[in-house]
């Protein structure tokens, strides 16, 4: 049996807008101090606030159009700069001087398992003023890669209630391990619990930076507080510049009906309506 799909998969070019910087200037640009720490963050928007976390390298233009997807269905995007030079495409020379430089970063501690990177405090703080200005029941967030259980560690900020977690892949070289402080861990699904709260978690099969056995270990810690989704390697973008199935919602997404991957971003849309929206 032929498989059109894949086929259609392979034979398509990729799109000229992800070679281009985006300029990002549908977003403002706000200088946001938080403690001793200030942090750029590019915000676009009204409605309640989901906080964009890019990966690895940073705010590429597939970033920005999923963070625009957000805006759009009715939400104020904060995307904070945590490292890269935003609006600038993806590359693999690009992605391995900023990793060479974040892995090694006090700020993530990207090697350790079972801690709670630094990075985090900050973005709590983000968290509750963001629901302070926007309202709305409380804020979302989505992590990638890099950051991809980000928005699950800032669950302990009380406004923080749609956690997204897309191929969460730290700790680094690690098949399994959840990258946040045992007893944190503890308090956030005692949290979870008490308010009746969920996270969503993506990856792709195969995924050798974010492994099966990550799964497991959230299944594990957090049970049916937390839904795991597993895309076919197949339905990952073939055309992508990093060839390797990985990024759910930006490199690797395939921006048509049908498709698993557009089909996860219409899942996370209806989550954050669900969970974020005034009654």
């Amino acid at each position: 049996r032929v498989d059109h799909g894949s086929i259609a998969r392979m034979n398509a070019p990729l799109e000229p807008w992800r070679l281009k910087r985006d300029p990002l200037d549908d977003f403002t640009p706000e200088d946001l101090t938080f403690g001793a720490e200030q942090r750029q963050v590019f915000v676009s928007g009204k409605g309640p606030a989901v906080i964009v976390i890019a990966e690895i390298p940073g705010i590429t233009p597939e970033v920005a159009r999923f963070a625009r997807w957000v805006r759009d269905a009715g939400f104020t995007v904060f995307m904070p700069v945590l490292f890269g030079d935003p609006g600038r495409p993806a590359s693999v020379g690009y992605g391995v001087s900023v990793a060479a430089r974040v892995c090694v970063s006090r700020q993530f501690r990207a090697l350790t398992a079972n801690v709670t990177s630094p990075a985090i405090v900050w973005l709590r703080a983000l968290a509750a003023s963001a629901h302070v200005r926007c309202g709305g029941k409380g804020v979302g967030a989505v992590g990638m890669c890099f950051t991809g259980n980000f928005a699950l560690s800032m669950m302990l900020e009380p406004a923080m209630l749609a956690p997204v977690l897309c191929q969460p892949s730290l700790p680094i070289g690690r098949k399994g391990g959840v990258h946040t402080a045992p007893e944190e861990l503890a308090q956030i699904r005692s949290r979870m619990d008490r308010e009746n709260l969920l996270a969503l978690a993506y990856r792709f099969e195969g995924d050798v930076l974010c492994p099966g056995q990550r799964f497991k270990d959230y299944d594990q810690v957090l049970g049916d507080r937390i839904r795991l989704k597993s895309l076919p390697a197949s339905s990952a973008n073939p055309n992508a510049p990093i060839k390797a199935p990985h990024s759910v919602v930006t490199q690797h997404l395939i921006d048509r009906e049908g498709e698993p991957t557009r089909a996860a971003v219409d899942e996370i849309l209806a989550f954050f309506r669900e969970r974020l929206a005034p009654s």
